[in-house]
């Protein structure tokens, strides 16, 4: 048996990125159950405050579009979430072939502003088409500034 110590396993140079993914149903309550899913995986990743704000809303008119996009509606939606070096990347995903629009709504217009919101809110965003129609997707900038802190205490004796 040998004495020599075993080489040390190298590691990454970064961390692969968290991700989880939702199939939803493709009607008007799909924003609200993908802001639910978004609001517990960041908790879980520890971002909170303006970012996470931020997040929801963009997720929000993504579904939104995403839902009235497709012609005849298609039974499911697709979200996806993922966060690696401190970019936020949500994702949604339909069979419409329609890509968005950025329009410039008129004041008294109760829809049309969406993109306008994504592309203020958002670090970039784009589209990608796959087989089966498209993702339209959103980064946001997410730091350690964001997660939440434990409150102050006296400090901790052994």
């Amino acid at each position: 048996m040998s004495t020599r110590a075993r080489p040390i396993a190298t590691r990454l140079a970064s961390d692969p990125p968290f991700a989880v993914a939702y199939r939803l149903p493709s009607d008007s309550l799909s924003a609200g159950r993908a802001r639910e899913a978004l609001r517990h995986q960041l908790h879980i990743w520890c971002i909170a405050g303006e970012p996470a704000c931020s997040a929801e809303l963009l997720l929000s008119e993504l579904v939104t579009n995403a839902v009235r996009a497709q012609a005849p509606p298609a039974p499911e939606i697709g979200v996806r979430f993922t966060l690696s070096d401190g970019l936020l990347r949500l994702e949604v995903r339909d069979a419409s072939d329609e890509l968005p629009v950025v329009n410039q709504a008129e004041e008294d217009e109760e829809c049309g502003r969406g993109l306008v919101l994504v592309d203020a809110l958002a670090s970039g965003w784009g589209v990608d088409r796959d087989g089966i129609g498209k993702i339209v997707w959103a980064e946001l900038a997410v730091s350690d500034a964001s997660a939440p802190r434990p409150p102050l205490s006296a400090p901790h004796r052994p």
